[in-house]
């Protein structure tokens, strides 16, 4: 069994979860105050801050301290290594799909 947790297994993981991923869909469009991402959420600070620091420990987020208040923004190079991983894999879908049409033209 791998012991071992590589950068795309937080990656992954912190994606798995879909109050992160929708965190993450928000500080996409522009960073937001922990009290900001906590808002919609049935959920407590704690709650959040724990998902915050799976997000962060996946270098999916950065955190930013201003006065007070942090603040929450996506960090693209993480999306950036994930997709080159699944880019692999559409390639090899896109080329099995291209030859099936062409297998299916020729009948």
């Amino acid at each position: 069994m791998v012991e071992h947790c590589s950068p795309l297994d937080s990656i992954f993981s912190s994606l798995a979860d879909p109050t992160r991923r929708d965190i993450l869909r928000r500080v996409s469009r522009h960073e937001l105050s922990i009290n900001e991402v906590a808002a919609p959420y049935d959920l407590t600070l704690a709650a959040i801050s724990k998902h915050l620091m799976v997000l962060e420990h996946a270098k999916l987020i950065s955190k930013r301290r201003a006065g007070k208040q942090h603040f929450i923004a996506i960090s693209p190079p993480a999306f950036k290594q994930a997709s080159q991983f699944l880019r692999h894999y559409q390639e090899v879908w896109e080329e099995r799909l291209d030859r099936l049409q062409d297998l299916l033209a020729k009948k």
